[in-house]
């Protein structure tokens, strides 16, 4: 399996305690992080990369990335996502399963959108006749961050966004009190705005969105 341990004991080597208070305090304490700051964190990727390759196949990627999230500082579930979404060209549909896991395990909206965004969007980009399948599940989840994960796996697909599917994430979850869910469908809705701003501002318009979504959606369009 790919060496990741070398790469984790870079990271505990580098680790800053002052700074990662303030780390986990931006993010509301939710997680420990040992202080390694974006910069470092790449310089420290790169030196691995350099020493031991990539992982070379969809089970060293998730076997590494599985251990990475296993452990308790919150740098290492960035390497992961890393793995994960640099890994995109080695997956299937049938490792959506196990990407989930990753979605609904810590989970926060650090993780949860890029894993969303870049790994399963970019899965899924690639079986188009699947996507209704998908989606609907996610959006009829008991599970809050899968509902994010099928608002938001098209964030990317620009014109080849299919509408419906965007309809009915949204029109299931409008109302929604939830915090996520309503920055997920402005999010969502001004990312498509900038390819067909004419479908959402009348979407907007002949939809009872939430005041956040509505604010999020027409954040471009109203400086147009």
């Amino acid at each position: 399996m790919y060496p990741i341990e070398p790469l984790i004991d870079s990271f505990r080597a580098s680790a800053d305690p002052d700074r990662a208070s303030a780390m986990s305090a931006y993010m509301r304490d939710q997680f420990p992080f040992l202080g390694v700051p974006q910069p470092v964190r790449k310089l420290l990727i790169k030196e691995h990369t350099q020493l031991y390759g990539k992982p070379q196949s969809a089970e060293e990627i998730l076997h590494a990335a599985q251990h990475l999230w296993n452990l308790e500082e919150r740098e290492f579930a960035y390497v992961a996502m890393g793995l994960l979404e640099g890994g995109v060209k080695f997956f299937n549909l049938a490792h959506i399963h196990r990407i989930e896991q990753f979605i609904v395990t810590r989970s926060w909206w650090d993780t949860v959108d890029g894993l969303a965004t870049c790994t399963v969007g970019g899965v899924m980009k690639r079986y188009p006749e699947a996507w209704a399948e998908y989606a609907d599940r996610w959006i009829h989840s008991d599970q809050m961050w899968l509902n994010r994960t099928g608002i938001l796996f098209q964030l990317k697909y620009k014109a080849q966004t299919n509408t419906d599917l965007l309809h009915l994430a949204i029109h299931t979850h409008m109302a929604s009190t939830e915090f996520f869910l309503q920055k997920a469908i402005g999010w969502a809705l001004r990312e498509y705005a900038k390819k067909n701003p004419e479908w959402v501002r009348e979407y907007v318009e002949q939809h009872a969105l939430m005041p956040l979504s509505r604010r999020e959606a027409l954040k471009r369009l109203e400086s147009r």
